[in-house]
């Protein structure tokens, strides 16, 4: 609950201060699709990141009047040396269940918080962009 959800929190509490006082800034949260999906085990997890989802939301409405944006990005299974430990068969079936029958990886999910702090997101806010290779589709 601290690591997922208090610590974003308190963290943004200090950073949107000097956005406030700017009249801009970005803010973009790491959720996961977990938040909305849930998984046999995982209901704590899913639970934490849901709350995110939920404040990257609510937040975007109080400070998008100030010119600052708030989005999330939910990663799904991603392809990370910790996943690895995983067997081939088993990764192969997880990336099996996906639109594009791959597994995202870390680069695809810091490309999509790249552009959400770019200026090309300038008019995206309050949204949660999903970087799971379609197992969500």
């Amino acid at each position: 609950l601290r690591l997922n959800t208090l610590s974003p929190i308190v963290l943004t509490k200090y950073v949107v201060r000097s956005m406030l006082a700017d009249g801009e800034g970005r803010i973009v949260n790491i959720a996961s699709i977990m938040g909305f999906t849930g998984f046999s085990g995982l209901s704590v997890y899913g639970a934490t990141k849901a709350s995110l989802i939920g404040f990257t939301r609510s937040l975007a409405r109080e400070v998008g009047r100030v010119g600052i944006t708030v989005n999330a990005v939910a990663p799904g299974f991603i392809a990370t040396d910790m996943t690895s430990s995983l067997g081939s068969a088993e990764r192969d079936k997880i990336a099996g269940r996906s639109a594009l029958r791959r597994l995202a990886d870390a680069e695809d999910v810091a490309g999509a918080v790249d552009f959400l702090l770019g200026p090309a997101a300038r008019n995206i806010t309050g949204t949660v962009m999903t970087v799971d290779a379609g197992s969500t589709a």
